[in-house]
């Protein structure tokens, strides 16, 4: 770092604000906020880096410039707004190219209600807005089912209704508006309505549902019972929509709720928008880190973004983790149980199935870097220090311990690699001992690889838990492969992994890649040993049971346990059946072989 840019660092004020580092062509490469701005960027520069991306951020600042505020909230905001301004490489940025619905009142005489993409400066009102086209397209549709406004675009002038420029049309023969252009519903009925429909598209529905109940009973007491009748259907068609929101506990009012969800490949903010009790709103959007940002940082960022996007004023913000800066007018809540808690968790699962399928997607369109992903995350998840490339997983297979086998499967680029497959018929053990069979299993594998030449595993993954694993570094040990080559047993039950000297078991995310792709080697590893068991148990059997019959010899008895399953199927079956499976010849030599004490 140049001397004169150490010095300008050194003299930068120890106050709030946002400072913006540019490289040797003058452009920004990253902006950030602090609360002291002389102590954060001090400490760019100042130690040393595990992250390269930071590393290589660092090694490419030439200048460093700062604009001092006077809260760190009010430098978050600014942050914010440059960052979409000037959107520099190595900050976070929030994929999300879509424009959003709104719901626009128009300014005019008996406004219509509409949907639209890209607001105007009209003076019109808009709402929104909407996290999807189907859900602002409902509440559009609800309104103007439950008060009949007109569609038409006639200027509804006072001069012109009065002259009677207009005739009622077909929308109001088939019920669908009260032709305001003939004076048949009068402004101030109207606008009545529309005062309605604005808590509707705020989505404050109980207050409004309380009031047309009022209504109808008002009505009903005056013995107006038409108008009572259509205030009780409107409070249906209401009461109709608002069982589709999910309904979490009126008490809990107007809140946010944020979750994260990430991965080797980046993040996701899920935001769920509760207004009286109800979800109105959920969105899912994909967050691009470009350092190592926290959950803090991000959230930070998700937050003052997405509330400001959808122009919310909610006192409460329920989220997974202090964001750790305090925001004027919002009380941040991580729960731990009830109500809260639940909507917490809904938009927890919500975030993960985003970022799953858009890793889907991502397979279908790019499976080298789907797989570089996944590699990426179990070098993470299992503390490695190089990628797996090349995974290899034992499992045993016995029945009360006869014909013991052990099998290897073989995992290239996070793929089974069928063709380097193995079974080991197990040697040296009597009885149902799976350590010692382990060990037999995992040390002939081995010995042979080291002593061909043949390139090792990075990974090797034991089937079983403590037992077997100790039973398989019993091996590594003596042939000098620990160290050399990471070594993990996964336990049946609870899909916990152990790693050699470690009591406590590693929990991986239930839904993450890494663990969906050490359970498929699992299955896979059971699945071959089972097959190669089966096998040999049934040639044994036919051994023993039907090849010692003189004049019987392997493809009739493998001919006739095909067709019955068994000697007892054989035992069990009709004279006729063995018959015309094999002749009447071979048929009584084998009936009269198995009947005889």
């Amino acid at each position: 770092m140049a001397l004169d840019l150490r010095e300008k660092v050194r003299l930068l004020p120890p106050d709030p604000g946002v400072y913006q580092f540019f490289d040797q062509n003058e452009r920004i490469i990253y902006i950030g906020k602090a609360k002291n701005l002389r102590n954060r960027v001090t400490s760019y520069f100042a130690r040393h880096h595990d992250s390269g991306k930071t590393a290589k951020l660092v090694a490419n600042i030439v200048d460093v410039r700062v604009i001092v505020v006077a809260t760190e909230f009010d430098a978050l905001l600014l942050e914010n707004s440059l960052i979409k301004q000037h959107q520099p490489r190595y900050n976070v940025m929030l994929k999300d190219d879509k424009s959003y619905p709104w719901i626009r009142i128009r300014n005019e005489r008996f406004p219509r209600v509409e949907g639209m993409r890209n607001p105007e400066e009209d003076g019109s009102e808009y709402f929104g807005p909407y996290a999807s086209g189907r859900v602002m397209k409902t509440v559009v549709e609800l309104v103007n089912a439950m008060y009949k406004l007109r569609s038409c675009n006639y200027d509804l002038s006072e001069r012109n209704v009065e002259r009677g420029k207009y005739k009622r049309c077909l929308e109001y023969h088939l019920g669908n508006c009260k032709a305001p252009c003939e004076g048949l519903q009068s402004q101030a009925e109207y606008d009545g309505h529309i005062k309605e429909i604005r808590q509707i598209v705020r989505g404050r529905t109980r207050g409004l549902s309380r009031l047309l109940k009022e209504q109808m009973h008002a009505h009903a007491d005056a013995l107006e019972f038409e108008k009572a009748e259509e205030m009780r259907e409107r409070n249906a068609q209401l009461e109709r929509y608002r069982s589709r929101n999910t309904i979490v506990h009126a008490d809990i009012g107007d809140v946010d709720v944020f979750a994260l969800a990430s991965d080797m490949g980046g993040a996701c903010v899920n935001y769920l928008r509760v207004i009286d009790g109800a979800v109105v709103h959920g969105i899912s959007v994909e967050l691009r880190p470009k350092l190592d940002e926290t959950d803090a940082e991000l959230l930070q960022f998700a937050i003052t973004e997405l509330r400001e996007r959808f122009r919310s004023t909610a006192p409460e913000a329920i989220v997974p983790v202090d964001p750790g800066i305090a925001m004027p007018g919002i009380l941040f809540t991580i729960p731990q149980r009830g109500d809260k808690k639940a909507l917490l968790d809904l938009s927890e699962r919500n975030a993960k199935y985003f970022l799953l399928d858009k890793r889907k997607q991502e397979r279908v369109v790019d499976p080298e870097a789907a797989t570089e992903r996944i590699l990426e995350q179990l070098k993470q998840d299992l503390r490695l220090s190089e990628l797996p490339r090349h995974i290899e997983c034992f499992d045993n297979s016995n029945t009360q311990g006869t014909d013991p086998v052990s099998a290897c499967v073989v995992f290239r680029n996070a793929k089974p690699s069928k063709k380097d497959y193995r079974h080991f018929n197990i040697r040296t053990v009597e009885g149902p001992d799976d350590f010692a069979s382990m060990e037999e299993a995992v040390e002939r594998r081995y010995t042979r690889l080291l002593s061909e030449g043949e390139p090792l595993p990075q990974l090797v993954v034991i089937d079983g838990g403590k037992g077997q694993l100790h039973a398989a570094m019993n091996v590594f040990d003596r042939l000098g492969l620990r160290g050399r080559v990471a070594l993990v047993g996964i336990a049946k039950r609870l899909e916990e992994l152990y790693f050699p000297g470690d009591p406590v078991p590693l929990h991986i995310d239930k839904r993450s890649s890494s663990l969906k792709v050490i359970q498929h080697m699992r299955n896979e590893a059971h699945r071959f040993g089972i097959t190669h068991h089966r096998g040999r148990r049934s040639k044994r059997t036919i051994r023993t049971g039907l090849e010692g019959i003189s004049g019987i010899g392997p493809t009739t008895a493998q001919k006739l346990l095909k067709r019955f399953g068994s000697i007892k199927g054989i035992q069990e079956a009709l004279p006729e059946d063995v018959v015309a499976e094999v002749g009447a010849k071979k048929a009584d030599i084998i009936i009269r072989s198995l009947t005889t004490p």
